[in-house]
């Protein structure tokens, strides 16, 4: 019966997959939804792998004895240390060329916020100097060794998006709107091009995940929740980055190799949680989840990076049957697979800097970041101990060494030296910009078009209003100079338009005026009003969400949109998102609305669709069609659930022919008020919506830090990240003692504590000292003048050992009793010192007294 039945399941997904293909070209703005979900495992399902029902695939790279004779000339001159420092890679904030030269490294990358000289914003000529610096010391062998060259990696997401002046695409959520494989495959071109213009010769991209729940971080990255679609960008994005194998310039210097990202199944996790555990049959990891890497390797994909979550409990990073049976067996898979960031340290057993179980399950390079000195040494040892048998370590070496050799990097100068290095000119070259602002165009799509007002009339006087009307960071996303996108400012992007900035042209072009006020407070009022709003940036984990309200506890967006449509101006919504969201109450204040999703550099690429031209024609209509669905409720946000029933379907994006009215729909969400609040305020390393961090002290008050690091001008108080159980999780705070400083969470909208504070409810602060402390330190709260409260933290945080972590709880009453009014918090956390101070800090909520594990007495105090 077992059997039988499992087979009844492979059966549903397969049928899924073909129904997938069939509505894959989202021609019909009604097309059928991805919502015959995948069945899901059966209870029984122990997560056992069947490699021979898995496809076989055709490695495109045919045998070259030429080749295989250089690497293995080459591999039987190294040594064992030599073969072991071509399977780590360290990242840029945390190795040097010293180090590479030292202990022979084959590879580096630059993570998501580590940039020369540990700016956000370093110019391109700084970035191409570490790349030759780092080459320089891999072919240095005046301390022996052998010239191997290094290969440089880094996060070009949606164009080279670390660097300043570079193209910014748009997120692979609005690239799947598109439908426009070919298009993906010139942003690929694009994307090589500015990448080797600086120095590296990797990109790790694309991610070909499938989400299958938007709650999750990543969800933006995936091109859809349609595998047949995914498949089909896969490979033209390989085929872009990389050439086309068997043409002249595959793997040239103008082109750069791909990691194929990330294997498998990080779309499906539960609950869409990042790094979870994907918990579904094996037809649907297969169907689904591994579709983009079959056409991924079809088209010679030089590295595939092994993913963060665990299917049915077993990290991927340690899952030999998936990588090695099934991708290097089955698969034919013939380059090498990398891991992700540290991702090895999660394997039981393991730690970030000694984990031989990741190359024995088939990882060929370990992305041990900050800790790659412990894992190179660790790793020999495991050699030399039988623990890890010489055999793999051949293997993964000659793996790494044919990549290495197919891009002709022996023979390669250094990168400021190569056909495109230090060609800056070609960072938002116009040309560029045109395949960007043409990917703009065509990712939008419409949702509402109510008495057909787009396109709208340049004639007229408009108002752009919202907070994203003029904000180049906003539009841009994630992954955009720093890993979550936040902190930068307009001088970051010479080479962007706002969207302001190209309705604002377009409108004059054609004899209107157009007024912008981000808070919607016009000087004259407008004919009509265009509000661009949206998600703020974030990447990974700390873009999880618990469901799929927009800004929940604050509808500053939705009032803007009512009071407009209150003054009796039509209104059109340009929402930014990196997701579908619950916006039923948004669409229904607005005459139009628009999904525009994280269009990067090119904003003059809305205007382009949304005004018509002086004779009344347009040049370019909407061609958007969802790529995911859109969910009819904030609890609507899994494909593959139970009674997935969208208010739009995968495939839904109207035209200027079709007719967009849409009668009002319901505002009930389906979240209970309990569940819509977290009481959470600092976690993953950022303040909550609402929420700001801010640093001061007497000389400098009220310093946004947006970003990491962050030191006030007297050096009284500086912020970095720090690793607590994720990356970049937590914040390190470090006091000087030259004077009094504190970091405050200011509130947007005055918070109303006084209904917790009526309990055992406690403000909550996950907590590491790193020095002793022989002063006050005060946690507080604030309302104005002569409303503020504070409690000292010094004796409670003394007898906790330095150097571990623990929540300490401070009832909400101490801040009561001390004189704070709880009904309109402004400041809702206060850390203040004048002695010298090293502690971090993860996580600030609201919890039960329970779940602290050191708790403050205010009776005490």
């Amino acid at each position: 019966m077992m059997t039988m039945f499992s087979n009844r399941r492979a059966a549903l997904v397969g049928a899924l997959a073909l129904a997938l293909l069939a509505g894959c070209n989202g021609s019909d703005k009604a097309a059928p939804a991805a919502s015959s979900a995948p069945a899901k495992a059966d209870a029984a399902y122990d997560g056992s792998i069947h490699p021979e029902q898995w496809p076989s695939v055709a490695w495109p790279l045919a045998e070259d004895p030429a080749l295989e004779k250089r690497v293995n000339d080459l591999l039987a001159t190294m040594t064992l240390e030599e073969k072991v420092g071509q399977l780590v890679q360290g990242d840029l904030a945390s190795i040097t060329p010293e180090d590479v030269r030292k202990y022979r490294l084959g590879s580096i990358l630059a993570g998501g916020s580590s940039d020369p000289g540990g700016k956000y914003n370093a110019p391109a000529k700084d970035w191409l100097k570490v790349a030759d610096d780092f080459w320089a010391a891999s072919m240095d062998t005046s301390g022996g060794g052998k010239a191997i060259p290094l290969l440089f990696g880094i996060d070009a997401m949606h164009g080279q998006s670390n660097v300043v002046g570079a193209t910014l695409f748009p997120h692979n959520v609005g690239l799947g709107a598109t439908r426009n494989a070919e298009l993906q495959r010139r942003i690929g071109e694009i994307t090589a091009a500015e990448t080797r213009t600086t120095g590296m010769e990797w990109a790790f991209a694309p991610t070909v995940a499938v989400p299958q729940d938007v709650r999750w971080g990543r969800a933006y990255e995936g091109y859809s929740e349609n595998p047949q679609l995914v498949a089909e960008f896969a490979s033209a994005m390989v085929e872009g980055l990389q050439g086309k194998v068997g043409a002249a310039d595959f793997l040239d210097d103008k082109h750069v190799m791909v990691s194929v990202k990330h294997f498998v199944g990080d779309g499906g996790t539960t609950d869409g949680k990042d790094q979870g555990d994907t918990q579904v049959s094996e037809a649907e990891l297969r169907d689904v989840h591994a579709a983009g890497y079959v056409t991924a390797i079809k088209a010679g994909a030089q590295s595939v990076m092994a993913s963060f979550n665990s299917f049915h409990g077993t990290k991927m990073h340690g899952h030999k049957p998936l990588l090695t049976d099934v991708l290097k067996g089955r698969m034919n898979y013939g380059g090498f697979v990398v891991g992700d960031w540290n991702g090895h340290g999660q394997i039981p057993g393991c730690s970030t800097t000694d984990c031989p179980a990741t190359y024995d399950a088939g990882l060929d390079m370990a992305m041990a970041t900050d800790s790659w000195k412990g894992m190179y040494e660790t790793t020999i040892a495991a050699v030399k101990d039988g623990k890890l048998s010489i055999e793999r370590v051949d293997d993964a070496v000659r793996r790494i060494l044919r990549v290495k050799f197919r891009m002709h990097l022996f023979d390669a100068p250094r990168p400021s030296q190569r056909a495109l290095g230090g060609k800056f000119e070609l960072l938002g070259a116009p040309e560029h910009r045109a395949v960007a602002r043409q990917a703009v165009q065509e990712s939008l799509v419409l949702l509402k078009n109510n008495n057909g007002i787009l396109p709208l009339r340049t004639q007229q006087h408009v108002l752009v209003a919202g907070d994203g009307a003029d904000n180049i960071g906003k539009q841009a996303g994630g992954w955009t100079l720093n890993w979550q996108g936040t902190g930068t400012q307009r001088a970051d992007f010479p080479n962007a338009d706002t969207i302001w900035q190209g309705l604002q042209r377009g409108i004059s072009a054609g004899g209107g005026s157009a007024e912008l006020a981000v808070d919607g407070k016009y000087k004259t009022k407008p004919d009509v009003a265009i509000v661009v709003f949206g998600e703020e940036p974030y990447a990974e984990f700390q873009g999880d969400i618990p469901n799929l309200l927009y800004k929940p506890g604050n509808d500053a967006d939705l009032e803007l949109l009512k009071r407009l449509k209150a003054d009796g101006i039509a209104v059109v919504a340009v929402f930014i998102s990196g997701r579908p969201l619950w916006m039923n109450r948004e669409i229904n204040a607005a005459d139009a609305f628009v999904a525009a999703w994280l269009p990067g550099s090119e904003g003059a690429g809305v205007a382009d669709v949304l005004l018509r031209k002086p004779d009344g024609s347009v040049d370019h209509d909407f061609k958007g069609k969802l790529s995911f669905s859109w969910p009819r409720t904030a609890l609507d946000s899994a494909v593959n659930q139970p009674g997935h029933n969208p208010l739009y379907k995968f495939g839904y994006g109207l035209s200027y022919a079709d007719k967009g009215d849409v009668a009002a729909l319901p505002e009930v969400s389906g979240v209970s008020g309990e569940q819509a609040g977290s009481g959470v305020y600092f976690a993953k390393g950022r303040p909550s919506l609402g929420l700001a961090l801010q640093l001061s002290s007497a000389s400098q008050p009220d310093m946004p830090a947006t970003t990491v690091p962050t030191v006030l001008a007297d050096g009284s108080l500086r912020m970095t990240a720090v690793d607590h159980k994720a990356q970049e999780d937590a914040r390190r705070l470090q006091w000087s003692g030259t004077a009094p400083a504190k970091l405050a969470l200011i509130a947007a909208t005055p918070l109303d504590v006084t209904r917790q504070s009526n309990g055992d409810v406690q403000l909550q602060l996950t907590l590491r000292r790193d020095s002793d402390l022989k002063a006050p330190l005060w946690v507080g709260v604030g309302c104005g003048d002569g409303c503020a409260a504070k409690v000292d933290l010094q004796p409670t945080l003394s007898a906790i050992p330095a150097g571990k972590w623990a929540v300490v709880g401070v009832p909400l009453k101490c801040f009561a009793k001390a004189g704070a009014d709880l009904s309109k918090l402004q400041r809702a956390t206060e850390l203040e010192t004048a002695a010298v101070l090293d502690m971090s800090v993860s996580r600030i909520a609201l919890g039960a007294a329970g779940e602290a594990e050191v708790n403050v007495d205010c009776a005490t105090r």
